[in-house]
């Protein structure tokens, strides 16, 4: 019988640079994306037993390729960890990658685990087109194909058509709810790729980054250095043809990509030898309308400082993901005591891409590195998530 909650500890955080859609990663299958950044995050703690690791989950938003069969049993397999090592997979869409890092949270904090790998991985380009089962052997009709990159494919009849809204015309849809004009937009993508640039200039990912042997991909494959506003304003319009202010350039790209970290309680710290990046204090989801998706993460922040004690004074860094970058400015409404200042200081996903069951282990990691450089502070991540949800997460050093 457990007698206390375990302080929970994030030991080291890795993860690749991010493709871009067909780009340097298009080989790589996401298992052996998976496999590589766990063997990785294992590795640089030599003195851990492998076979000390009581579980590895992985968020993944597919599932439907060559992922299937449970990837994150797949990355134990492949990694070269014993085969007595576990492993599950874990989908919460956009935020699986952070949603696994809540699970190992979890275990670690009751009890039930000492030393757990959480991450996640998505490979957008390898995602591969369905054939739903027809009703009958042998139709004589054409049968329909459904790509599983991204988005709604066989919905189901009953929902309402609102819920079902594309994803880039949910983004124009909070663009109409606070008047966030496309020059906003724009304006906030391309920070986001200046930001991006200089912290791989400056060497900031330095810490974090483990690239793929035999790739040749020496950084995030969707930063764009030389961009202007009047490039992006050259855009077309994405989504809604007639007044719309969604284009590719104020929107994250479909990328390739995957990330790990290593979570242990005190008993599993001192096996490792090493000292953490940060602990976390506190975890929260939550629901919204489907097709106001991006402003999932407003009350998951909310509720997740509460948990914690903590309020927007406290933050110090905050990786919050940039599906879309009318998302991110229609939650910034939402929270009028934030300073934007600290949001994703290093670049977002509009520049470093959003594979999207990658994505919130890279905020979790990419928080937790900064945590440590810095010392001290509170820290933040939070996704919007398709079909409705939010979710975050807090860290402190």
């Amino acid at each position: 019988m457990n007698d206390r909650i375990r302080d929970v500890y994030v030991v080291d955080a890795v993860r690749t640079p991010v493709g871009k859609y067909g780009g340097a990663l298009a080989s790589v299958r996401p298992d052996d994306l998976a496999a590589h950044v766990v063997r990785s995050v294992v590795g640089r703690s030599p003195a851990l037993d492998p076979a000390r690791i009581d579980d590895v989950v992985f968020g993944n938003a597919n599932g439907a390729g060559e992922e299937n069969r449970n990837v994150g049993r797949m990355a134990v397999l492949l990694s070269g960890l014993p085969v007595t090592v576990p492993g599950m997979t874990v989908n919460r869409l956009c935020a699986s990658g952070l949603e696994a890092v809540v699970h190992a949270y979890r275990t670690i904090a009751l009890g039930d685990a000492s030393v757990v790998v959480a991450g996640g991985v998505e490979s957008m380009t390898r995602a591969p087109y369905v054939l739903p089962k027809p009703e009958r052997a042998f139709p004589s009709a054409h049968q329909e194909l459904y790509s599983t990159t991204l988005g709604w494919r066989m919905t189901n009849p009953a929902m309402p058509e609102r819920w079902t809204t594309p994803l880039g015309e949910g983004a124009e849809l909070i663009a109409d709810k606070y008047g966030i004009t496309r020059e906003r937009q724009d304006a906030y993508a391309l920070a986001s790729h200046r930001k991006a640039a200089r912290a791989w200039a400056e060497g900031a990912y330095g810490a974090e980054v483990v690239p793929l042997p035999g790739v040749e991909l020496p950084r995030d494959e969707t930063i764009r250095d030389n961009t202007s506003l009047e490039a992006l304003a050259r855009l077309k319009p994405a989504f809604r043809k007639a007044g719309g202010t969604v284009t590719a350039g104020n929107a994250s790209p479909l990328n390739d990509g995957a990330a790990a970290l290593l979570l242990c309680d005190e008993e599993g710290l001192r096996e490792t030898g090493r000292e953490p990046l940060a602990r976390i204090r506190a975890s929260a989801a939550t629901g919204t309308e489907p097709e106001l998706y991006g402003l999932g993460p407003v009350e998951a922040v909310r509720r997740a400082l509460a948990k914690a004690g903590r309020s927007f004074a406290d933050v110090t860094y905050f990786e919050l993901n940039e599906a879309y970058a009318a998302q991110v400015l229609g939650c910034f409404e939402e929270w009028p005591d934030l300073d934007t200042g600290i949001v994703n200081p290093r670049g977002g996903a509009i520049a470093i891409g959003h594979p999207l069951g990658c994505s919130g282990a890279r905020l979790a990691g990419s928080v937790a590195h900064q945590l440590a450089a810095a010392g001290s502070g509170t820290g933040l991540a939070a996704l919007c998530i398709g079909v409705g949800q939010g979710q975050a997460l807090v860290l402190e050093r």
